[in-house]
């Protein structure tokens, strides 16, 4: 038996972004990872990486992209978290993941996950999620792992020198692929 969602998660509704909503996604993607309104949420980027997370053009690219969406978590008409869904051939791409900082400890979270993996699977029939995440962000990645997501201990380099993805405090960053069998 299940839990049953609070009365703030049940009033959450779902759909794809479209253009429109890129100004407002743009301004919730970067409140939630970077600078000091990230602060207020339970986790953040903003003590590894300086500068911007992304602006509207990489939003748009999302948006618009063939294979993929970009979901839109609303309670009450107002864009609360949003994630990027990408269909890549057995496996889905989860990314741009991020939930209003003032409401981040509340649960919020573990639906938006959850529908995003629901919404995958039946769209796509894939079998497994897929994300990248900055390896020296253990407590978000020991969230995910309580998700059921895996270390591969499969690393990329960060971009170092590409402000499109910010500007690195440290010089050790990489992202690990963490997978999830659906």
């Amino acid at each position: 038996m299940g839990i049953a969602p609070s009365p703030d998660q049940a009033r959450l509704t779902f759909r794809d972004a479209t253009e429109d909503d890129v100004p407002v996604l743009v301004g919730l993607i970067e409140s939630a990872y970077r600078g000091d309104t990230s602060r207020a949420g339970w986790t953040t980027e903003a003590d590894i990486l300086h500068g911007r997370r992304t602006d509207a053009e990489g939003v748009r690219q999302v948006v618009t992209a063939p294979a993929g969406r970009l979901l839109v978590a609303e309670r009450d008409g107002a864009s609360v978290a949003c994630c990027q869904l990408e269909h890549r051939g057995e496996a889905a791409y989860f990314g741009m993941f991020a939930v209003a900082p003032a409401l981040q400890g509340a649960g919020l979270g573990k639906v938006i996950i959850a529908e995003a993996e629901r919404t995958v699977r039946e769209t796509w029939g894939v079998k497994e999620m897929h994300m990248t995440v900055i390896s020296v962000r253990e407590e978000l990645i020991a969230w995910y792992e309580r998700r059921g997501y895996r270390r591969t201990g499969e690393t990329t380099p960060f971009p170092y020198g590409d402000e499109r993805f910010g500007i690195p405090q440290r010089d050790d960053l990489v992202f690990e692929l963490l997978v999830k069998e659906l």
